[in-house]
């Protein structure tokens, strides 16, 4: 598909239309595309922008079935953009409290801002046409078109988790609640909750949760109590139980593979502040940045290494590490709740591929274990063969490993733990630990 530039005239309808172009024709990621749009607007527009944007994505199917509905053929070349642009004004009619007059005026007039002056007639029409034929309100049967899955996806959840693929869909639809890990190394919780109080923020704390806190309503974390003195992280309660899992000891020596944006790599610091060394490893130099940001707002100091984790024979030092947590490249399928975009960034050839490289990174990961020490493998996928069928692989090939379970019924056959999206509040996320034998059993 032919690339779009930016509009030159910033707009909030076109700029976020070809946000959505971005993402759905050219697969670029809604983190990178966001920003550069992000640039041109004030905080208000672009947390409008991005609500829009993550709202159309998790849709698509139902606004793609109503525009080929609505539109006799399909736009093409640079015109592509202005579809996008009518799926926007769709969403806006269906999902959102914008007046109908309001929906179709800007969004016919930011046609223009997308070269697409002379379809402004077109834009009017479909979005007439729409209301006035009440597609809305009419039922549609297609169960994969009502999932707002790629059917690939759906194929794929339903044949693994039957029992509880409706679920799964349900919540992988609705937008996940901000989960906060409180840094006890710079506040209690008990400190941070009530400067919560103080400003009338209305919070829950978790019982299976000791760090956290779940905000009830939407915040920008940088305007809360305590953000630039580092009292907390932004953190799921699923990736909150890496640093428990993990529990490195006093003295130790920690690997954090693949650990950007960091948040892992500061629970392994904040819960055991008298290991000897944290290593975060990533191999995406830019990611990388971020972590060094978020240490530094933190108050924390680990070694920060761009490497490929699957090469170690390129940068490890030759002392073994005590404890690995590896939380490794997947297809991020138990996430799609905060990012909708991965949905329809993912093809079926990627598991393949993920699934090929989380082998080789394992292997390596093993290779620089000391003798009994642990490794914990994490995934934020729901799908099998990244996570059970990987660890089961990963045992039957590696005698010296040894399953230590994380709660009942786990074998090597069906290892480890498997959270579902929505489960307890939680991503979807999976979790496994791994022993090193010592040669002396």
């Amino acid at each position: 598909m032919k690339s779009i530039p930016l509009p030159k005239q910033k707009n909030l309808r076109a700029d976020c239309a070809w946000v959505i172009y971005q993402i759905l024709e050219q697969g670029r990621s809604s983190r990178d595309v966001l920003a550069k749009v992000q640039r041109r607007h004030n905080a208000k527009d672009n947390a409008w922008i991005q609500e829009m944007a993550l709202g159309v994505l998790r849709q698509v199917p139902l606004l793609q079935s109503w525009l080929r509905t609505l539109l006799d053929r399909p736009l093409k070349g640079d015109k592509k953009a202005i579809e996008h642009l009518i799926m926007l004004g769709l969403y806006q009619l269906t999902f959102t409290r914008v007046s109908e007059h309001a929906a179709v005026a800007e969004t016919v007039n930011a046609a223009s801002y997308l070269g697409g002056i002379k379809l402004k007639g077109l834009v009017n029409a479909i979005l007439r046409n729409f209301t006035r034929q009440q597609l809305a309100s009419r039922p549609i049967d297609d169960p994969v078109i009502q999932s707002g899955m790629p059917k690939w996806l759906f194929k794929l959840i339903h044949q693994h988790y039957p029992d509880n693929a409706a679920d799964i869909l349900l919540n992988s639809n609705q937008p996940a609640p901000l989960w906060l890990r409180v840094n006890k190394q710079k506040a209690t919780l008990a400190a941070f909750c009530e400067s919560l109080d103080a400003l009338n923020i209305s919070y829950s704390c978790p019982a299976s949760h000791p760090d956290a806190v779940i905000l009830t309503n939407r915040h920008d974390v940088t305007t809360l109590p305590g953000f630039n003195q580092g009292w907390f992280a932004v953190q799921d309660g699923a990736a909150q139980y890496a640093a428990a899992f993990l529990a490195p000891q006093p003295g130790e020596r920690i690997l954090d593979c693949c650990a950007a944006p960091g948040g892992k790599t500061g629970h392994i610091i904040e819960y055991c502040g008298d290991i000897a060394e944290c290593v975060a490893l990533d191999a995406d130099d830019s990611r990388l940045a971020r972590v060094k940001e978020n240490m530094a707002r933190l108050g924390h100091r680990p070694t920060v290494l761009c490497a490929d984790a699957s090469a170690p024979d390129t940068w490890w030092d030759g002392t073994y590490f005590d404890r690995i947590l590896l939380d490794a490249p997947c297809s991020a399928t138990g996430v799609i709740r905060r990012h909708p975009d991965i949905r329809w960034l993912r093809k079926p050839a990627d598991i393949q591929a993920l699934t090929t490289l989380q082998s080789q990174i394992f292997d390596a990961m093993w290779s620089i274990l000391k003798p009994g020490g642990t490794l914990i493998y994490a995934t934020c996928s729901i799908l099998p063969s990244e996570n059970s069928g990987q660890v089961a692989q990963f045992l039957s090939r590696h005698q010296d490993a040894t399953l230590q379970p994380l709660k009942q019924n786990e074998t090597e056959t069906a290892p480890g733990w498997q959270i579902l999206p929505g489960e307890q509040q939680m991503d979807g996320f999976y979790y496994a630990r791994l022993v090193k034998s010592t040669g002396q059993e």
